[in-house]
């Protein structure tokens, strides 16, 4: 089965998998640790870093999350596809291996397969968002994928984020791999978005215009006093505050690796294109923040298995035809013929075999929520990829 695109890609870039000046990519990837022989979700991020912040073999640093049940893998600037994914691979197989040294293991699943009490890091600031935000801070489990890619400015980072924003919606329903909360089947593709949601600065977000106008809205959700810091400005997507990049935060960490990697450069795709809109003068799409929320619930509650609303004609359509779409926005974008083609045939892949959630309920019918992390564990070395 294809996604049914008439066109192929670009074929003007060299077919290499490298193209000079090509956009770097950060990925940041959030994991789940449960105890090795239980799969019960454990508190054991402490007692993997004793001293803070592990540097990896492959350059990617350990870091700790908001709750001791999790980690999260934070890859190097890399620019190649197989730059990234080999960063996934690697760092997803590091993390695991330092899990099993205190008894754990170190799985990519977005919310809970199991009912958990997660547990508090250590920290000024996760307690004084505990003392704000009470039971939306205390029952907080969630893994993210985050995509950081470079920009030149900070007025190309609001000008992409203004263009990107109807797009957003169709990267959730991509990533979707969060069926269970504690336990219980949601009825959401991804539910970590719906939970994500009840924090006030999460989801979408309105134009902002200018660098300028960016500054003017963050600087006024911290006048209500209602976030703590800039840290606390959870848009889909973001200015970094410590890097030159756009980040995008709206994906579930993925079941598989090559679904990560793939995500990634086809973040970096949108990116690239909207910053060439922006320098040719085409306007962002007016599409209000309201619909885009809406847009986004389609996404968390179906995945791929439903419909989804055009970024473009703001109707509903079928998954395939939003997936397609997007591929259709981006393929002159991406780094190389190389690059295009990989991303195609993931997305004729995924439109066959399903996303994360639903390879998460398949496994939960076989064989409950220890069919669930046993066949998460055996992608995480990305060993399938061949």
């Amino acid at each position: 089965m294809t996604i049914g695109l008439d066109a192929e890609p670009a074929r003007d870039a060299p077919a290499a998998d490298h193209v000079p000046g090509m956009r770097q990519i950060g990925v940041e990837e959030e994991l789940l640790l449960v105890d090795a022989e239980t799969f019960a979700p454990q508190p054991l991020a402490g007692s993997i870093l004793r001293a803070g912040a592990l540097v990896l073999p492959c350059g990617s640093r350990l870091e700790p999350e908001v709750k001791r049940e999790q980690i999260e893998i934070v890859s190097a600037p890399v620019t190649t596809f197989a730059e990234v994914l080999g960063a996934v691979v690697e760092g997803r197989r590091s993390a695991d291996d330092l899990a099993q040294q205190v008894g754990a293991r170190a799985v990519a699943l977005a919310t809970p397969h199991a009912s958990c009490e997660p547990h508090l890091m250590r920290s000024p600031r996760y307690e004084r968002m505990r003392n704000r935000f009470g039971l939306t801070m205390d029952e907080q489990l969630t893994c993210g994928l985050h995509v950081h890619v470079t920009v030149a400015s900070g007025d190309e980072g609001v000008a992409v984020l203004d263009r990107i924003r109807p797009w957003l919606p169709v990267l959730l329903a991509l990533s979707a791999n969060s069926p269970f909360w504690h336990g219980v089947d949601s009825g959401f593709a991804s539910f970590r978005y719906q939970a994500w949601s009840r924090w006030p600065c999460a989801g979408a977000y309105d134009l902002f215009g200018s660098a300028q106008g960016y500054a003017a809205a963050v600087a006024d959700a911290l006048a209500s006093g209602v976030p703590l810091d800039h840290g606390m400005i959870y848009f889909d997507a973001r200015l970094s505050t410590h890097a030159p990049t756009v980040e995008i935060r709206i994906s579930d960490v993925c079941f598989d690796p090559r679904d990560s990697a793939c995500l990634a450069v086809m973040a970096r795709a949108l990116v690239e294109t909207a910053a060439g809109e922006w320098r040719h003068g085409v306007a962002p799409s007016c599409t209000t923040t309201a619909l885009l929320r809406l847009a986004s619930w389609r996404a968390s509650r179906w995945g791929l298995g439903g419909q989804l609303v055009d970024p473009v004609t703001e109707r509903l359509v079928s998954a395939r035809a939003a997936v397609a779409a997007l591929f259709a926005h981006v393929r002159e974008a991406f780094a190389s013929d190389e690059e295009a083609h990989a991303v195609r045939a993931w997305l004729d892949a995924m439109l066959t075999r399903g996303t994360g959630s639903e390879l998460q309920r398949r496994a939960a019918a076989r064989g409950g929520g220890a069919a669930v992390v046993g066949e998460a564990l055996a992608r995480m070395a990305g060993d399938h990829l061949g």
